[in-house]
């Protein structure tokens, strides 16, 4: 039987209580860029603990920082100054092979606009993940096909991204971010190219994943509905953080 992660009723999850030790620790990070000649400063002296288990948003208008914060945390950019700790390791320390093996092990990416390949299948798309981690062809397999199911789409195994809505395209998304079992999922705008119960869906299924299988979820959202649906609110303007709190 396939699972059914959503719950359309229109009512809020329950909280996760399962947030452990810290997962992050971020401590005066910096992040500057030149531009034109002048000094950016995207990301200013941010203090930020994210707990193990915990789900959170990013909230901030256009030019926040809350995108840069998001690139650093997902080990895809370094910062200018300060630290930041992923699971007891210093990114900023690291060497890019190191951070190369992070990504592929330790953190899925969900993003606004699906990016799955268009001529894979979605099986397909979930089993490529595992690829660089050497998993054997008939794994990856089984282990797509589980979380699909998981995500409410073990029905559509073999169809292309085009035959797919928005929202199926998305699961697939969360279930290929799953798919080398990460410590946490960095999810920039995973809502913003769908309709507001599309929308619904899809942060239903992050909810019950994350409970099921005890992953922190990052989230960068414009949309307060998505924002209500997470343990914390982290604020940011002019890269600073404004505000953190329960949601």
């Amino acid at each position: 039987m396939e699972a059914n992660p959503t719950d359309t009723s229109g009512q809020a999850p329950a909280k996760f209580a399962g947030a452990g030790a810290p997962l992050y620790e971020l401590a005066g990070l910096e992040r500057t860029f030149s531009k034109g000649g002048m000094v950016v400063r995207a990301v200013r002296g941010v203090d930020l603990v994210i707990n193990s288990g915990e789900m959170v948003s990013l909230e901030g208008p256009s030019g926040s920082g809350k995108s840069t914060l998001l690139q650093l945390l997902g080990a895809l950019d370094s910062p200018t100054g300060g630290s930041i700790r992923f699971a007891d390791r210093d990114l900023a320390g690291l060497s890019d092979k190191s951070l190369t093996k992070i990504r592929a092990q330790d953190i899925g990416f969900v993003f606004q606009h699906f990016n799955l390949i268009p001529t894979l299948t979605a099986e397909g798309n979930v089993a490529v993940a595992m690829f660089p981690n050497h998993v054997h062809s008939h794994e990856r397999l089984e282990r797509a096909k589980e979380l699909l199911n998981q995500v409410g789409l073990g029905h559509r195994l073999n169809h292309l991204p085009s035959r797919l809505s928005g929202g199926e395209q998305q699961r697939v998304a969360i279930a290929r971010a799953l798919a080398n079992r990460p410590s946490v999922i960095i999810a920039d705008e995973p809502t913003g190219n769908l309709d507001s119960d599309t929308a619904k869906e899809v942060m239903a299924t992050l909810i019950a994943l994350r409970e099921s299988a005890g992953v922190t979820i990052v989230v960068a959202t414009h949309d307060e509905d998505v924002a209500s649906l997470t343990d914390r609110r982290v604020r940011m303007r002019d890269g600073e953080i404004r505000e953190d709190s329960a949601a």
